[in-house]
């Protein structure tokens, strides 16, 4: 007999929230706030909003599903059931902080704050959870961008990975790609930054503009990666002709570590990155699973 779906309410603690905790009552939130000519009524009105339209989309499941809230900070600690539909309720990047620890399911994208936010994965509004959670067929495939070391630590990211040291300080590292006939060259810079097209949207938008947009920036299905080294460093022992492309989908980009610790991170977590070492080799690709995002 098979488990009825479970509806996984994927929220982030709220500012307002954040700000009574620290100062332990609204009144001392209000005051710290005003004291620095900020008005706590604005935040709380967030607040409220981004309440309601939890308790709206907790209404529209059907009664015959299961159904539970998870907190962002809660992710990495939560299993995911294939039968599950994700459902967030928040900003666009609350659907690529969950994107990772999923398997398939298809993720449904509720705005609480339209207008303030870009709407590119919160596309919905809570009014429409209920039509949505009936019939989740019509997703989109989002492209990812996974990383993968030789000692099988794998990250996988919807926007961007970083690869450098911690801290945006100057990393050390051998760059190279497949096909290139097995060259190589040593550089010097502030990382490498491997992106998709949804992160077109985000930090990769931002670095391609600042090189003139000389790339074709991908869509966020279309299985194409654009990479950039940030600041390359020109010496003796380092180059920078090597600083700029796109990977197709078997394409690879090869990072071999020649610093006493990089990290790698995806979509601005750098909490939750993996640590790599001397003489250590990581390969940046698209990812074979993909975000089912539901468009209606």
């Amino acid at each position: 007999m098979s488990l009825a779906p479970r509806a996984v309410l994927v929220h982030r603690t709220t500012e307002y929230e954040e700000l009574v905790a620290r100062h332990g009552t609204h009144g001392q939130a209000a005051f710290f706030l005003s004291s620095r000519g900020r008005d706590i009524e604005e935040i709380a009105e967030r607040h409220r909003r981004t309440r309601r339209a939890l308790a709206e989309v907790t209404a529209a499941v059907p009664l015959t599903w299961r159904q539970t809230r998870l907190e962002r900070r809660d992710l990495d600690r939560f299993l995911f059931a294939p039968e599950d539909v994700v459902v967030v309720v928040g900003q666009d990047g609350l659907v690529a902080n969950v994107a990772k620890y999923l398997a398939g399911q298809p993720v449904v994208g509720i705005d609480t704050d339209p207008g303030r936010n870009p709407g590119v994965l919160v596309r919905h509004r809570p009014a429409d959870a209920g039509a949505l959670l009936a019939a989740t067929a019509g997703v989109e495939e989002l492209t990812m961008v996974e990383a993968v070391a030789d000692d099988t630590q794998r990250l996988v990211a919807l926007n961007e990975i970083y690869l450098g040291a911690a801290g945006h300080q100057t990393a050390r590292y051998r760059l190279g790609l497949d096909g290139d006939g097995g060259a190589v060259e040593a550089q010097a810079s502030s990382g490498v930054l491997v992106g998709t097209g949804t992160g077109a949207t985000g930090w990769i938008r931002s670095v391609w503009q600042e090189r003139g947009g000389g790339l074709r920036l991908p869509g966020p299905t279309e299985e194409r990666l654009l990479w950039y080294v940030r600041e390359a460093w020109p010496s003796p022992v380092t180059g920078t002709s090597l600083v700029a492309g796109e990977l197709s989908s078997a394409g690879r980009l090869t990072l071999t570590v020649e610093s006493e610790r990089l990290i790698a991170f995806g979509d601005g977590i750098e909490s939750d990155a993996v640590s790599l070492t001397w003489g250590q080799r990581v390969t940046v690709g698209v990812c074979g699973e993909r975000l089912r995002l539901v468009v209606g």
